[in-house]
């Protein structure tokens, strides 16, 4: 089972290419300025971790107690390490659930699985309004898989291509948020 998913990631990783990576600061872009707009609406910037006092991204576990400690960047230093590498099963596995099967579905319910996307990252503490953005990146994903099914009528390849264009979404947000910290704590020093 171990090799089947070394495999997977070597097929997704591989398989990366310009017309995965150059969409992304646009849908970046377009995720963050409704982000901004939707967590400006009343009730839209409840998320559970906010609720029990988290701050920032509950993926990294910030609060107060560890602000200015050890804690502050090495929790997500760690979660890190061990995000990265599994990246495009956690790609091919969300794309498996919102866009395997897209081919045969009517405007509304690709639509209604775009939105589900945005909001089942609402389970992992995000804001409500900041999961509806996650939507755009739905939207992308699902374009992706279209274009890539009307080309060669495969759902595995249009969902490996989904998944390539996923995991570079989520390569590139794994970056910027280096780039944030390492900036942070040089401008610290």
């Amino acid at each position: 089972m171990a090799r089947d998913g070394r495999d997977l990631i070597v097929r997704i990783v591989r398989g990366i290419r310009w017309r995965h990576v150059w969409p992304v600061p646009f849908v970046l872009t377009a995720v963050i300025i409704a982000a901004t707009a939707l967590t400006r609406i009343p009730g839209m910037q409840w998320g559970w971790w906010s609720a029990l006092g988290g701050e920032g991204n509950p993926v990294f576990g910030s609060n107060a107690s560890t602000s200015g400690t050890v804690w502050e960047w090495l929790v997500p230093a760690v979660f890190m390490v061990m995000l990265v590498p599994a990246l495009p099963l956690f790609a091919y596995a969300e794309e498996r659930m919102f866009r395997s099967g897209a081919e045969h579905w009517t405007t509304r319910q690709r639509a209604l699985k775009i939105v589900q996307f945005g909001l089942i990252h609402a389970v992992i503490g995000i804001p409500i309004g900041t999961a509806l953005a996650l939507s755009i990146g739905g939207a992308y994903f699902m374009f992706a898989y279209l274009r890539s099914y009307r080309a060669l009528p495969s759902t595995e390849h249009a969902t490996l291509e989904s998944a390539r264009a996923h995991t570079a979404y989520n390569g590139c947000i794994i970056l910027f948020v280096i780039g944030a910290v390492l900036i942070d704590t040089l401008t610290r020093a």
